[in-house]
């Protein structure tokens, strides 16, 4: 049977409750609410949160909260990854470089959102609890209405690494290349042009998928605990829609969120060499004026 390629990134929620009063443990929760009213303007349109705090009174012991509108993107929804505001938010968490962070968020793939950005800034110890705060309550974990803070610390972060990112003129120039795979991890409805992040005539965004890219939801790759499904199951998955190691991969979604997490399995449960997120996704390439879509159906 296969194995995880790197399954030391994935915690169990037995490891997290051994270790909740490690001083070098920090345990982080990403959720938010959309900035907007009446559009799907969050990564998730089906599934929109109704409050900042989606866990209210219920939090992990010890977990602070990031929240992914003000902390994690900028105003127009593209990622921020300029070098001061991770570190920022990383100083104020009481985060240094030898803090073990471990993410989880409002869906259980969150956390791997977190994991591709603080890989991309540079910070090696950062995991992903495995089936989330799904997996963690049906457990019967522990949970606390309080949410927790840190002295700061002084964080210093590296330039964003462009092994992990691909942007926009890659991604166009790869267009019809048999050595390349654009990969859509949207849900069928956005693929198809039906659902928009910002809703016309809210914004200029055009529905849609970029040409020849292949659809596949991101929570396919997750069992109905939250929790990974095995590298084997995995690996079915993708090479049924022709998605191999041998090939370059770029994952989109509509703001990054969702392809970050297609990218953590397909890099790190998979070990596929050439994969990187095209976090500017949806949100970026629909709204450039000469930038090709296709709105067609899956067959």
């Amino acid at each position: 049977m296969f194995q995880y390629a790197h399954p030391e990134v994935l915690v169990d929620t037995q490891w997290l409750l051994a270790h909740l009063n490690d001083p070098m443990v920090r345990v982080v929760e990403v959720a938010g609410t959309p900035p907007c009213k009446g559009g799907a303007c969050c990564d998730r349109p089906a599934a929109v949160n109704t409050s900042p705090e989606p866990y209210k009174d219920a939090h992990l012991p010890g977990a602070i909260f990031w929240n992914i509108f003000s902390d994690l993107l900028k105003p127009d929804l593209s990622m921020n990854l300029e070098p001061t505001a991770i570190e920022k938010l990383l100083s104020r968490s009481g985060i240094s470089r030898n803090t073990a962070v471990i993410a989880y968020g409002s869906y259980p793939d969150t956390g791997a959102w977190l994991f591709w950005l603080l890989k991309t800034f540079g910070h090696d110890k950062v995991y992903v609890l495995n089936g989330g705060y799904q997996k963690w309550v049906a457990h019967g974990c522990p949970l606390t209405s309080e949410l927790s803070n840190f002295a700061p610390t002084q964080y210093q972060a590296q330039s964003p690494d462009s092994r992990f990112r691909v942007l926009q003129a890659e991604v166009q120039a790869s267009l019809g290349r048999n050595d390349c795979v654009l990969l859509d991890v949207r849900t069928f409805q956005e693929y198809r042009g039906e659902v928009f992040m910002l809703k016309p005539p809210e914004g200029a965004e055009r529905g849609g998928h970029i040409p020849g890219a292949i659809h596949l939801e991101h929570t396919l790759t997750l069992n109905k605990d939250g929790t990974y499904k095995s590298a084997q199951e995995l690996q079915t998955l993708y090479s049924s829609k022709g998605i191999t190691g041998d090939k370059n991969i770029f994952p989109y979604c509509a703001i990054g969120g969702r392809s970050a997490s297609t990218w953590f399995v397909l890099k790190y449960l998979l070990g596929y060499p050439n994969v990187r997120n095209y976090d500017g996704s949806w949100n970026e390439w629909s709204r450039l004026p000469h930038t090709p879509i296709e709105q067609s159906s899956l067959l």
